[in-house]
């Protein structure tokens, strides 16, 4: 195999982890404050794609616009979704299971709203910035280069947020014992809408950096929430470094492995390595026991 190929690959593979990581660390946030599994997770990626494109194509706004409001827009979305629904639902006793059921449902609903708002056509946005980054004989898009400098500024931002701010202080507080923060003045319910703000937010951008290169159309939530999921189980469900870590490993081995063989196993390599963790490290292989 050519050398620069391989490391072309593996800078790919890296760029794809990126925005897994940021899809995962959505799902972890929720999980590891909360202990709510959503599965609509993958609803909002699919609806910050839609914003993404209305603001871009139909409303004409510039990506450097038209990016931070779909997130905010996904934010505050998230925040009113988990209003009206979740926080009802965690204080009854078998909350477990219905906010599983929920979040389900939720899915489901927004997945047909969107089939009936946007129709069923894929739908695709202009590449943010043009032309290839030529480092020796290793080119990469610019476009990619982009995402990844994107989401490494997230990354970046959500742990400055976790550890060192009040915010965060009360989301890691809550996330150890919800009862002890509500003791010592927390606002616990204010801090559960606004993880969920936040993940929803973290999985709206994820869609609007991939929108250049992945179609938007109203299943796309779907395959990218099960990536999330093999990113949390490789991190540890629930933790948010986990998740990070998780999400560039799984992105580095689908890149690995689709040059070894195709483009066609992909996804075998993920859940293959998923049920691989699951048999040997169940608490996944960045999380504690």
């Amino acid at each position: 195999m050519n050398l620069a190929i391989f490391l072309e690959q593996i800078l790919n593979g890296l760029i794809s982890g990126s925005m897994y990581a940021l899809i995962g660390s959505g799902i972890a946030l929720v999980y590891g404050t909360m202990r709510v599994l959503n599965l609509a997770h993958g609803e909002f990626y699919m609806l910050g794609g839609y914003f993404t494109y209305y603001l871009i194509v139909q409303i004409g706004l510039a990506p450097i616009v038209a990016i931070p409001l779909a997130v905010a827009i996904a934010f505050c979305l998230g925040m009113l979704i988990q209003k009206l629904t979740i926080e009802y639902l965690i204080v009854r006793e078998n909350w477990a299971f219905t906010t599983i059921a929920a979040t389900l449902g939720l899915s489901i609903i927004l997945q047909n709203a969107a089939l009936l708002m946007f129709g069923e056509q894929f739908n695709t946005v202009p590449y943010y910035v043009s032309g290839v980054l030529a480092i020796g004989d290793i080119r990469l898009p610019w476009q990619r280069v982009l995402i990844f400098l994107v989401a490494l500024a997230t990354i970046g931002g959500m742990t400055w947020l976790l550890k060192y701010t009040r915010l965060g202080w009360s989301i890691r507080a809550t996330s150890q014992d919800r009862d002890a923060a509500q003791v010592v003045g927390i606002p616990v319910r204010r801090v559960y809408m606004i993880c969920f703000g936040l993940a929803a937010a973290l999985g709206a951008l994820a869609a609007a950096m991939l929108a250049p290169i992945n179609a938007i159309n109203p299943w796309a939530g779907m395959p990218i929430l099960l990536k999330g999921f093999v990113v949390v189980i490789l991190g540890g469900l629930g933790s948010f470094p986990g998740a990070i870590i998780g999400g560039l490993f799984l992105g580095v081995v689908e890149a690995v492995g689709v040059q070894l063989t195709s483009s066609e196993w992909r996804d075998v390599i993920s859940f293959t390595l998923m049920i691989a963790v699951i048999w040997w490290r169940p608490w996944g292989v960045f999380g504690t026991k």
